[in-house]
């Protein structure tokens, strides 16, 4: 098993608790970006940067990912992509992707976009909190726990 990061805008609070659980179990992980973002100096752990543009680590994040692996995203297109060859997803917010639950999100994603784009609902996510890390954590380790 691998973990791959959808890195662009992984929050450093988060990005702490991973590294954490990464350097104590040395799995291999793989943070995806378009821009270069700090991570320790360790043998399995990497990052990669691909070109600007929409999607562009999502395909990357796509093109690495096995039926093993765990991809850390916020996205959910992305999510039913990597859940459809057999990986696991975990939301930055601690909802944990997979087969018995990403045709709903994706659904209820694509009708959230669509009141956004016709003006019925304004505003995006909250900001990372207390409780949010919380999950993040309890999520990461329940799927650590199971995978390994």
């Amino acid at each position: 098993m691998k973990i791959l990061v959808d890195a662009d805008a992984f929050p450093n609070a988060l990005k702490e608790i991973l590294l954490r659980a990464v350097l104590k179990r040395k799995i291999t992980t793989i943070f995806i970006a378009n821009k270069q973002i700090g991570i320790p100096n360790v043998p399995f752990v990497s990052m990669e940067v691909v070109a600007q543009g929409p999607d562009e680590a999502d395909h990357r994040i796509a093109e690495l990912c096995e039926a093993c692996d765990l991809v850390i995203t916020a996205d959910i297109p992305l999510a039913d992509r990597i859940v459809t060859i057999g990986a696991v997803g975990l939301d930055p917010r601690g909802t944990i992707y997979d087969e018995n639950n990403i045709k709903h999100l994706l659904a209820m994603r694509n009708l959230m976009e669509e009141l956004r784009n016709n003006g019925e609902i304004t505003g995006g996510p909250s900001a990372i909190g207390e409780k949010t890390v919380r999950m993040f954590a309890d999520g990461l380790n329940k799927l650590l726990s199971k995978r390994l």
